[in-house]
């Protein structure tokens, strides 16, 4: 029960975060640029603050699986129950591109794919990876710093891994969409049915958020943590 209370928590947060994060980009594009960059940086760093403190009790509000595979790597989470959070996250993805398909025309939404992140004029395949690997490798950095780290000051690690992704997509949401998050793409993806350039949304938080996660688990984290 216990385990099925972490993985509807997961779902629910991820799904908020794909709802009004990625409905920021449609409603951008419905109301012609009046949210703005600056908004939709908000709205994906106030979702998320808001779901880290929601769910951080009950699953600690990964609501991404590069965040959950930096657990499993570093031994953090059994991997039976992160491939178990890993699915919730992505059905609550896709369940939130379907939700938002469901409220706007195909003639708003198709315009962004749903929100779907993108790569930016002359950005490359490469070039990608390594922009979200090392946006994830902050944002990771971010989690293990704040809320595993028990030197942390109490009760900071939602406003400081919210943050993150805002500075996160200011800088990288013209260039990648700065997904950082698997989920937050295959969520869209999915419902939009496009993928291009999917794989760059898979490898680079993948591997940003590992070596993230094990340089601090390793390397500036107490013995007593």
């Amino acid at each position: 029960m216990k385990d099925l209370k972490a993985y509807v928590a997961e779902l629910i947060a991820t799904f908020t975060l794909c709802f009004i994060g990625a409905g920021a980009i449609v409603t951008n594009s419905y109301t012609d640029g009046a949210v703005g960059l600056v908004g939709i940086a908000l709205a994906h760093g106030i979702a998320i603050m808001i779901m880290v403190y929601a769910t951080g009790h009950i699953s600690g509000g990964h609501i991404n699986p590069a965040v959950t595979i930096g657990f499993m790597v570093t031994k953090r989470i059994e991997i039976g129950k992160g491939i178990g959070y890993i699915v919730s996250q992505l059905a609550g993805g896709v369940l939130a591109g379907f939700t938002l398909r469901a409220i706007f025309s195909p003639a708003v939404w198709g315009a962004t794919h749903l929100g779907t992140p993108a790569l930016g004029s002359g950005i490359g395949f490469g070039s990608g990876i390594m922009i979200e690997a090392i946006l994830t490798f902050f944002l990771v950095m971010t989690v293990f710093a704040t809320a595993v780290d028990s030197r942390a000051p109490k009760n900071i690690y939602g406003i400081a891994i919210g943050a993150t992704i805002v500075c996160d997509i200011l800088m990288g949401g013209p260039l990648t969409g700065a997904a950082m998050n698997p989920a937050r793409t295959f969520g869209t993806g999915v419902a939009a049915g496009f993928f291009e350039n999917h794989l760059v949304y898979w490898i680079g938080p993948i591997v940003g958020g590992a070596v993230a996660a094990l340089l601090y688990n390793n390397f500036f984290m107490s013995k007593e943590d």
